[in-house]
């Protein structure tokens, strides 16, 4: 039996998120499924036209400051689905969520699947189970995040390539050719990250990725690197890349196989020069060489930059997240103007 529901990475892993929770976050540990407490900017899932007008505004700077509220979450940031107690009753469930609703401003279900290709049909109907009681309950259903993944449906990666348009085949066939200055090493985790400057190498490295990302939500710590690193019991592989002359670290991908398929959980990159050698388009192949190679189902690709994956070929699943405003005047704006803090869903449909 899974330990959760919805779960797609490693029991391992999800362990790390109350071990080591990122910067800023208050894990609850009296709860039968993560749960935590953080600062949450509203306008970080708004829609650009929404962040323009706030800005815009008189006082727009100290009223975008005052939109950052602290918030209880149920959930992680470690898993790609909120995880759930194989026996949890989902009406019940949504009745005990409520009752520790409002404690702060916000309370927020983050990331209850819909529809998931990557789950069992069991789970799926349970997740829209209780979507739909904790709306009963008082909860504001609002779209999230695009999933993105590819399933491994295709015999060879000139079968992949074949799929894509023929300016797009062409752009990434031209991207690749810098994969011959490169040295790919692949290093399981457990003891070959035994050396401190070598943590301190990669996390400078996931640093860089972080300061450069549009989001800025979920900082992990250099220590939770460090043991999920050195922990050989989640199983975790990690790409290296590395320049071929110099030697120099140009960056890294952590990701784990599975229950059939290839997560892919962290990445730091060196810039500029990740950006000469095309290292995201690299890795990209090379994950997708390595799910092939394991005859894995899917390779699971994240939430971040869905326009430049699906230019890549990518599938998306989306997520649900429930909300629950403790002022009743708040709540029925949220009601509202919910659809404006969907962009990922609006992006798709632009598609």
């Amino acid at each position: 039996m899974r330990p959760w529901r919805n779960q797609l990475e490693p029991s391992a892993l999800i362990r790390q998120f109350a071990a080591h929770p990122p910067e800023g976050f208050a894990v609850f540990s009296d709860r039968p499924f993560p749960a935590f407490r953080a600062p949450f900017d509203l306008l970080t899932t708004a829609d650009e036209a929404v962040k323009r007008r706030v800005l815009q505004l008189p006082g727009g700077a100290w009223l975008a400051q005052r939109l950052r509220l602290r918030t209880d979450f149920v959930g992680s940031t470690l898993s790609e689905y909120l995880v759930l107690p194989p026996d949890a009753e989902m009406d019940k469930l949504a009745v005990q969520l409520r009752s520790h609703a409002g404690r702060c401003m916000l309370t927020i279900v983050k990331d209850l699947p819909q529809a998931s290709p990557l789950l069992p049909p069991a789970d799926n109907a349970d997740a829209q189970r209780l979507a739909q009681a904790l709306q009963h309950e008082g909860f504001i259903l609002v779209e999230g995040q695009a999933l993105a993944y590819v399933a491994i449906d295709f015999e060879s990666i000139d079968g992949y390539l074949a799929r894509l348009s023929k300016n797009r085949r062409s752009d990434l066939r031209r991207k690749l050719k810098s994969r011959s200055q490169l040295q790919i090493r692949r290093i399981p985790t457990g003891p070959a990250f035994a050396d401190e400057a070598l943590v301190d190498a990669y996390y400078a490295l996931f640093e860089a990725v972080y300061a450069q990302s549009a989001l800025h939500f979920d900082k992990l710590s250099r220590s939770f690197f460090a043991e999920v690193l050195r922990d050989a019991s989640n199983q975790g592989l990690v790409f290296e890349y590395r320049h071929a002359e110099d030697g120099a670290l140009l960056g890294w991908n952590l990701c784990f196989a599975h229950d059939g398929r290839l997560v892919d959980k962290y990445i730091g990159l060196s810039y500029p020069r990740a950006r000469q050698v095309n290292l995201y388009f690299v890795s990209w192949m090379v994950n997708l060489e390595y799910a092939l190679e394991c005859g894995l189902s899917h390779y699971v690709a994240g939430w971040t930059d869905p326009e430049v994956k699906a230019q890549l070929g990518a599938s998306f699943t989306f997520t649900q997240h429930a909300v629950y405003i403790r002022n009743p005047l708040l709540r029925a704006l949220g009601r509202r103007f919910s659809r404006h803090f969907e962009s990922d869903r609006a992006w798709q449909e632009q598609r």
